[in-house]
């Protein structure tokens, strides 16, 4: 979708979804969280679909993706998916996972939408084999 709105173009649902593999209803869903996040504009019609304005790509970091589609779980929960973990009361993996989850946070933070965008318009990254 980035790499679409880099060229002034709007991607489509369907094109999406079959761009990465994921399945439509799925995509929708993500899409709309997106949009209410105004991480993506939605745009109806017959020329519609989905865009990222230039200007935006440059400020969205994957951190602010990553949250409005899962919220803060990615830092805050047990790294073995136990329900109750902490400094207090850690699991047998909880100093292990604290520090990938932190250079996880900080490369979400860092890394721009715009960022990969340009990686994959100059085919230095790929979404699919």
């Amino acid at each position: 979708m980035a790499g679409e709105s880099l060229q002034g173009r709007r991607a489509g649902l369907k094109e999406i979804a079959k761009e990465i593999d994921s399945p439509l209803a799925f995509t929708a869903k993500v899409l709309q969280q997106l949009a209410r996040h105004s991480i993506v504009d939605s745009v109806k019609g017959p020329s519609g679909g989905f865009e990222i304005s230039r200007k935006g790509m440059d400020k969205i970091k994957l951190s602010h993706i990553v949250s409005a589609i899962d919220g803060d779980s990615i830092y805050t929960g047990c790294g073995l998916g136990l329900k109750s973990c902490s400094e207090i009361h850690p699991c047998p993996a909880h100093y292990k996972f604290k520090a990938i989850r932190e250079e996880l946070r900080k490369m979400l933070e860092k890394t721009s939408v715009y960022e990969l965008s340009v990686e994959l318009n100059e085919g230095t990254g790929f979404l699919r084999k």
